[in-house]
């Protein structure tokens, strides 16, 4: 039986050759979550590292809100989708309460944008959740990194490091997701667009 709980799920790559690389933002919006609602990700047998806790309610103080089952794949961004359809059987999630938190090449720097089902746009770590979850439609919410200037290779510009400037603001920006994923979570899809497709 379906509970109520919520799937995250940070897309990136292992290890701190691509801690800190554009391709491993949804793993920093994890880290940022986690560190709000004050948990831990443990190493599992489920090929993540996982966090569970429970969002602030946000509107009646001392009432817990929804939970959250927080996580990053312990193995490379093209097999994505093996520990995401492990988490959401284990934990008896739907895939309408598995969001994909993942870098976007097709939105500036600094811009955020929400959306449920679509095509993967290149993205191989969407490429593996759609076919283990056999569904596009799940949410995401996508973080924009700007495409690559001149003929730089897309593949190479995602793993590298953001520019000195971007990482000036890169704090900000991993903030503003989360808020837009708790956003998700606890008002819909609706509000996170209204609130950031605009910007």
């Amino acid at each position: 039986m379906t509970n109520e709980a919520w799937l995250v799920f940070g897309l990136g790559n292992p290890g701190p050759r691509y801690e800190s690389t554009r391709h491993n933002i949804g793993q920093m919006v994890i880290a940022e979550l986690a560190h709000r609602i004050g948990v831990n990700l443990t190493r599992t047998k489920l090929r993540s590292n996982v966090g569970t806790s429970r969002l602030p309610s946000g509107s009646v103080p001392g009432v817990p809100g929804p939970r959250v089952v927080l996580a990053t794949s312990t193995g490379y961004m093209n097999e994505s989708g093996g520990p995401v359809r492990q988490l959401a059987d284990f934990y008896s999630i739907d895939t309408d309460r598995i969001i994909a938190v993942h870098d976007d090449v097709d939105i500036a720097f600094d811009s955020i944008k929400a959306k449920v089902g679509g095509g993967e746009g290149g993205h191989n770590g969407l490429r593996s959740m759609t076919s283990a979850l056999g569904t596009k439609n799940y949410p995401r919410i996508r973080a924009g990194v700007g495409r690559p200037m001149g003929r730089q290779d897309t593949a190479d510009y995602v793993l590298k490091p953001f520019s000195k400037d971007e990482r000036a603001t890169l704090p900000m920006f991993i903030s503003d997701i989360a808020d837009a994923v708790e956003m998700y979570i606890v008002e819909g899809l609706e509000k996170v667009q209204l609130e950031y497709h605009s910007k």
